[in-house]
């Protein structure tokens, strides 16, 4: 089915809100996932992958800085998806490299790390060159780059596999950010690396993707539509139960 921007905005934001995030953040999470869906990257799918963690994670457990100086930063998502995780993260590597001009911001312990792309975008958009680095746990191994321009709130997209894999290869489940204010960090490999291009979404392509789904709507499959419908649903159920339970309660305090 197709829908528009704004109705998977709108229906994203009530969902999240029925997980339990906060006001401001489920609206943050739910520009990510129309973001990345409106640019053909996919956004509900990757949600649906990863919704039965959101359901399961305590909202109460943010994500803890571990270490930092001027221009390093390094945090535990404590396992969250970064839809929790990565907006605080995303402005204090922002901060940092508006102060000193290049900044390094690690993010241990997360997951849905492809959506992260629409938080970085809004930071490109204020003049920040980013770097987005992460290695998915597959076979075969894949790392992934997502590199923004200062000023273009689009991306360039790669995915590599590597053809030897490290013996010394541990999992990883982090996420490396590098902001750099006035140089551009776009990957650049030549033929002498020992990797494979799997996938390269350049800023044309997924710029064209972004128009047609302004113009036509955005396509979505109707059973995660459904879910979301579910759990948007749920924040209406549950604030018309505290509604009645805040009027049972005022008249017994009359009786």
């Amino acid at each position: 089915m197709n829908v528009s921007y704004n109705e998977l905005q709108g229906l994203c934001r009530k969902a999240f809100s029925g997980i339990g995030f906060e006001e401001g953040d489920a609206a943050d999470a739910a520009d990510m996932v129309a973001w990345m869906q409106c640019h053909g990257l996919h956004g509900v799918e990757q949600l649906n992958r990863g919704l039965d963690y959101l359901l399961e994670e305590d909202p109460e457990a943010r994500p803890r800085l571990i270490y930092q100086d001027g221009d390093l930063a390094v945090l535990d998502g404590q396992g969250h998806s970064v839809l929790r995780s990565i907006s605080l993260a995303t402005e204090l590597g922002f901060a940092k490299a508006r102060a000193r001009g290049l900044s390094v911001v690690k993010i241990r312990r997360c997951h849905n790390r492809q959506l992260i792309m629409g938080y970085l975008s809004r930071l490109a958009g204020r003049g920040m060159n980013i770097t987005a680095f992460w290695r998915n746990a597959q076979v075969p191994l894949t790392e992934q780059v997502v590199g923004f321009r200062a000023g273009h709130a689009i991306p360039e997209v790669r995915v590599y596999s590597v053809r030897d894999v490290p013996e010394e290869n541990e999992p990883n489940d982090g996420i490396t950010l590098v902001m750099a204010n006035h140089v551009e960090l776009l990957p650049s490999l030549g033929a002498d690396h020992d990797l494979d291009l799997l996938a390269h979404h350049p800023e044309s392509e997924l710029l064209a993707c972004r128009q047609l789904a302004l113009k036509e709507g955005i396509e979505v499959d109707d059973t995660i539509w459904a879910r979301l419908k579910t759990l948007a649903h749920r924040i209406l159920v549950e604030s018309t139960e505290a509604s009645r339970g805040g009027a049972g309660a005022g008249d017994h305090d009359n009786d």
